[in-house]
C-alpha cells in the first residue's frame, strides 16, 4: 500500500502517512448500496373511489389512504376551491400504475 499523496511505501495497518501525515483510507472498496426504487406518483386504480388520486398519494407520501382522502376533503372545503383544482389536474396528469 502507498501514500497517494506522497508515494510513500505504507505498513498494512497504517491510517496516515509516515512522511506527509495525510489520512489514508486502508478499508476495501465497499460494495454498492441497493436502493429500493423510487417511489414514483401514480393513479391507483385497484384502491381507487373516484380516480385513484388519492390512493397515488397516499402511497407516495407512505400514509394511509384514508388520512389522504380526509386531506383531499379538506382541501375541498377551502375557499378558492384549491382542492378541485388540484384533484382535477392530477387526475389529468398523473400516469396509471
Amino acid at each position: 500500500m502507498f501514500c497517494t499523496q506522497c508515494g510513500t511505501r505504507l505498513g498494512e495497518g497504517a491510517r496516515f502517512c509516515m512522511s506527509c501525515g495525510k489520512p489514508v483510507d486502508a478499508s476495501p472498496a465497499a460494495p454498492p448500496i441497493a436502493h429500493a426504487a423510487p417511489h414514483r406518483l401514480r393513479r391507483i386504480r385497484a384502491q381507487k373511489k373516484i380516480a385513484g388520486v388519492c390512493a397515488g398519494f397516499a402511497e407516495y407520501f407512505d400514509m394511509d389512504v384514508t388520512i389522504m382522502r380526509l386531506i383531499w376533503v379538506g382541501l375541498l372545503v377551502l375557499p378558492p376551491s384549491f382542492g378541485i383544482i388540484a384533484y382535477v389536474v392530477s387526475w389529468i396528469v398523473l400516469p396509471l400504475d
